[in-house]
């Protein structure tokens, strides 16, 4: 199925009849009936909301059989349900809404959204609003179940997570790359002093127009085409986000999600494509997916993806064999709903697919790049599949000052730094019970990326006495007297796991 056979969009803010008006009489009524995220918790209670989220309405159904303007509005843009005339005429600009799109005649007395308009809150408590296509509110491999080529998502978790990984310090200029419903250019916005935004879908560049609008942000420079077509020779960028169709498949059935490239190129290309658009110190962050390809070392294939001239961090999040990763996104497409035969082709399809790439598993994760000055840029490429706290992007860009701070000291630099360990740091001591000493001692982070890290008896010395007071080349000497260890040894061989403490954030240059 294609764009034309999806719903009309309501008027873009520009063409609304009545102008811009009609979208902030609108966001005025959705407000003033706390039509918000905090409305709907207070509303539907804890375990219909999280239901919501996950596509499930009928507990929210439940909440809301009663006429109360919220009530309405919930029945009304979220589930999808007919709501009489006369009572939505109590709560929104009905008429208004009816001439601009936003909503339809259904039957002799009642009226429908023609979109999904979701509360969603922002960072600083602002009170935004989510457009999305029908029945597709929550975005990513949600089992949505829609096959049309041009459906725009709301948000999902992948959404979600860009959102909060990305660096928010404030900026001339971002570019979210693959839109969608706009909720990174909507981010952006609060940061940005211009914000461009391009997707190859228009249905896409259109949602986000009536996404910002209506979430009060100001409008973005929308731009219709494939990854960085749309954008002008010599464009550059202080902060580019994207969560592209990052999708491995045999084809591009789904405009959202397929990027229509062989096997992890779209995601390689956006990478690549990335370095030289920044500006000197601008950040780039994106969500991908990438192949496990069967004697490579999947490491060394995501550095071959780092642009010249860049910093960069690559995190994976999760790893799948190529089944699991097929049943994922052939569910979230609704492929597993129709005939067998015609399923069970898709399935063979996918497998093919990676067996003649020889992929075994597909990783999912977070890529940061920072454009930098330095002759030896640095590249971090690992693993952590652990719980983290959300939201990250101040630590994301404490990871790349921290960088800085390594090059510009070397060994004799750090022994006379002074350090102080990070807040809400614990000691674990682990081995068998009764044991006179530990096997080993592990630092723990309870905050951003929640690391562990093994160190040794003087790694665990050294980081229990830094607070900034003495350098770190003193504590040594003091623990080589405790310890009745050489000093010249120790001042020698301890900077490396210094250097790892400080990179990984359990100390902080004091």
């Amino acid at each position: 199925m294609s764009i034309s056979s999806l719903p009309t969009l309501p008027a873009a803010p520009a063409s609304a009849p009545g102008g811009p008006d009609v979208i902030a009489r609108l966001r005025d009524a959705l407000l003033g009936a706390s039509f918000t995220a905090d409305g709907l918790l207070e509303l539907l209670g804890a375990p219909a909301y999280a239901a919501l989220a996950r596509s499930e309405t009928v507990p929210a159904l439940r909440a809301t059989r009663g006429d109360t303007p919220l009530e309405v509005l919930v029945r009304l843009f979220l589930l999808q349900q007919p709501v009489l005339h006369a009572r939505v005429a109590d709560v929104l600009p009905v008429d208004a809404c009816l001439e601009s799109g936003w909503l339809v005649r259904a039957g002799a007395d009642e009226v429908a959204a023609t979109v999904d308009v979701r509360p969603y809150g922002g960072p600083d408590g602002e009170d935004w609003f989510i457009v999305s296509d029908l029945g597709c509110a929550v975005g990513g491999a949600g089992g949505i179940g829609s096959r049309e080529e041009g459906v725009v998502l709301g948000v999902g978790g992948a959404s979600t997570t860009l959102a909060g990984i990305t660096i928010r310090t404030p900026v001339s200029s971002a570019l979210d790359l693959g839109t969608g419903s706009g909720i990174q250019a909507l981010h952006a916005a609060r940061h940005a002093t211009r914000v461009t935004a391009t997707d190859l879908n228009p249905r896409a560049l259109h949602i986000t127009a009536l996404t910002l609008a209506l979430s009060g942000a100001p409008a973005a420079d929308l731009r219709e085409g494939s990854l960085f077509e749309p954008l002008k020779q010599g464009e550059t960028y202080d902060l580019i986000v994207s969560n592209p169709p990052f999708v491995i498949s045999p084809g591009a059935r789904l405009t959202y999600r397929d990027g229509g490239m062989g096997g992890d190129d779209l995601c390689r290309s956006v990478v690549q494509g990335a370095g030289e658009l920044l500006n000197e110190g601008g950040f780039a962050q994106f969500l991908a997916n990438w192949q496990h390809v069967a004697g490579e070392d999947w490491q060394d294939r995501l550095r071959s993806w780092v642009p010249r001239g860049c910093d960069a961090w690559i995190v994976q999040r999760e790893v799948q064999d190529i089944t699991q990763y097929a049943e994922l996104w052939l569910r979230d497409a609704g492929d597993h709903r129709g005939d067998p035969a015609e399923y069970q082709a898709l399935y063979d399809a996918w497998l093919d697919e990676f067996e003649a790439r020889k992929v075994k598993a597909v990783g999912f994760g977070w890529i940061t790049l920072r454009r930098t000055g330095s002759a030896v840029p640095s590249i971090t490429v690992e693993e952590w599949p652990h719980p983290v706290e959300q939201p990250l992007g101040d630590t994301v860009r404490a990871h790349f000052e921290r960088l800085d701070y390594l090059r510009a000291h070397d060994d004799a630099a750090l022994l006379e730094a002074h350090f102080a360990l990070a807040p809400e740091i614990i000691q674990e001591q682990v081995g068998l019970p009764g044991a006179e000493d530990p096997e080993h001692v592990v630092l723990r982070q309870h905050r951003g990326m929640r690391r562990a890290t093994k160190v040794d008896t003087v790694g665990a010395g050294f980081a229990g006495v830094c607070d900034g007071s003495l350098s770190a080349g003193r504590i040594l000497d003091a623990i080589a007297q405790l310890m009745g260890e050489d000093p010249v040894m120790l001042r020698d061989r301890t900077p490396a796991q210094i250097r790892v403490l400080v990179e990984q954030g359990f100390l902080e240059p004091a």
